[in-house]
């Protein structure tokens, strides 16, 4: 917290002065440009795919312009949290006092994490300030025109590949569908590209490559403040814009109802907040009422929790040695055994898929390792904490652990240490006598057009009947 208050103080204004589109090899190109007065200047960049348009027709298309300057809005806050000034002067585009609100409410929630883990105390009205630039009103009041988004096909769909379980489960459930399905990674890799391959899509995948500023990166190294920021809402506006100029209609992310539960019991605080459903509805809200791109973005499994998601993956069998989301693991795209996100993968799969297997895909038994007990603590509710990953909920964490026990068990085999020690705990005797009914579930907080409710529900849910 002194910190913060010391940064904030002696850096007191944020600018995010503009943006710059241009065609490099093939691709837009889209910089932008932000400062943090007497600190720094910082400029990040994204790469999208033309689309079969021209620059010069995408420049003139008002619609593009207004995604590409809300790109920025969810860019800049990377770039705040180094000082946290209390003013943004906001001078690339024009946003009204409801927009301001909005922007203000994604930033204070989608920060949750950075601020609890920093030790800072502030509020949504106390945080940020964001003002227009003296002459923004000029520059947006342009004669510009709108072609890009007539072309939208109807029957078409946009996957933002992860290169976890989840997007696996989605590609797979939209490809018995007769839809028009692309792929969407930003930066790829390994488990993203293989995924992708996997699935047969490689002749349907749109690649958009996202630079972070290298101020950022040393200023960081430097002591600045640094945590978690929204990277779903990077992904909400990004696919947008992909969406649109590609002329797909639907945007179909995979995020979970589990994704609703805070990571600190009791407060607002959730890693995951940008895959809420409050966020999802609240960015479908937004787009349709200030961009009006004419895509729909929604969460195809948002009605499902992690366990059902975790059940009809393990049936998936062909990306079993593929999938990864490790995030400690990602730059080599492996599993590394150790931390919270791996364990916790390891541990809702384990009712699904034999512990042979799993050990093979993860290379360890991360419940027969005891340095897991404190990640353990945190994923069943032991402490107020659950870990800062996209983890499930603590009652699928509980669920899957019981029901591994019960298999282990009816099998005659020995139970991994963390197994034998979960069953001395008050938890488990909670657990162990509940009816496990997360097969059946069907959250009707969703998004989902009817055919792909129809879909999510006959092929997940009705099997479960």
């Amino acid at each position: 917290m002194d910190r913060y208050v010391e940064l904030r103080n002696q850096f007191k204004t944020f600018r995010y002065i503009g943006y710059d589109i241009s065609e490099e090899m093939g691709a837009i190109k889209v910089v932008y440009h932000f400062s943090i007065d007497g600190l720094s200047t910082f400029a990040p960049g994204w790469k999208f795919p033309m689309g079969g348009h021209t620059i010069e027709e995408l420049k003139k298309d008002k619609t593009f312009i207004n995604m590409v300057f809300s790109l920025g809005m969810v860019e800049l806050i990377s770039y705040w949290k180094i000082s946290c000034p209390k003013r943004v002067i906001v001078e690339a585009g024009f946003l009204n006092d409801e927009q301001i609100e909005w922007w203000k409410e994604l930033y204070y929630l989608g920060l949750g994490e950075f601020f609890y883990t920093n030790g800072i105390v502030t509020s949504k009205q106390a945080f940020m300030d964001i003002e227009l630039g003296e002459n923004v009103g000029d520059t947006c009041e342009e004669e510009m025109v709108t072609g890009v988004g007539s072309r939208i096909s109807e029957d078409s769909v946009l996957v933002p590949i992860g290169g976890g379980k989840d997007s696996v489960v989605s590609l797979e459930l939209l490809k018995k569908t007769n839809d028009n399905i692309k792929c969407y990674i930003i930066n790829p890799r390994g488990a993203t590209l293989n995924t992708v391959a996997t699935a047969g899509m490689t002749d349907n995948l749109l690649v958009a490559n996202r630079t972070l500023d290298k101020n950022m990166i040393e200023l960081n190294k430097q002591g600045y403040l640094n945590g978690h920021t929204p990277y779903s809402a990077i992904v909400a506006f990004s696919s947008t814009i992909v969406a649109y100029i590609h002329g797909l209609k639907y945007i179909a992310l995979s995020n979970e109802d589990s994704a609703n539960e805070s990571t600190v019991k009791g407060t607002d605080v959730n890693h995951q907040y940008s895959k809420s459903f409050k966020f999802e509805q609240d960015f479908h809200n937004y787009e349709e009422k200030f961009i009006g791109s004419g895509t729909y973005y929604f969460s195809l499994l948002r009605p499902l929790s992690e366990f059902q998601i975790a059940s009809y993956f393990a049936k998936c069998k062909e990306y079993h040695q593929i999938f990864r989301s490790c995030n400690v693991g990602s730059k080599e795209d492996i599993w590394c055994g150790h931390c919270p996100k791996c364990m916790f993968v390891y541990i809702i799969l384990s009712p699904f898929i034999e512990q042979s297997k799993l050990r093979e895909i993860f290379g360890a038994d991360m419940l027969d390792d005891d340095d897991m007990k404190d990640n353990l603590h945190k994923l069943i509710g032991y402490v107020e904490e659950k870990p800062f990953e996209c983890v499930g909920s603590r009652d699928e964490v509980n669920s899957a652990l019981c029901m591994t026990i019960n298999r282990i068990e009816e099998n005659g085999d020995e139970l991994p240490l963390l197994l034998d020690y979960y069953k001395t705990t008050d938890i488990y005797k909670e657990y162990s006598v509940k009816e496990i009914t997360l097969l059946k579930g069907f959250s009707n907080e969703n998004l989902l057009p009817e055919k792909y409710r129809e879909l999510v529900y006959n092929e997940v849910v009705g099997l479960q009947k």
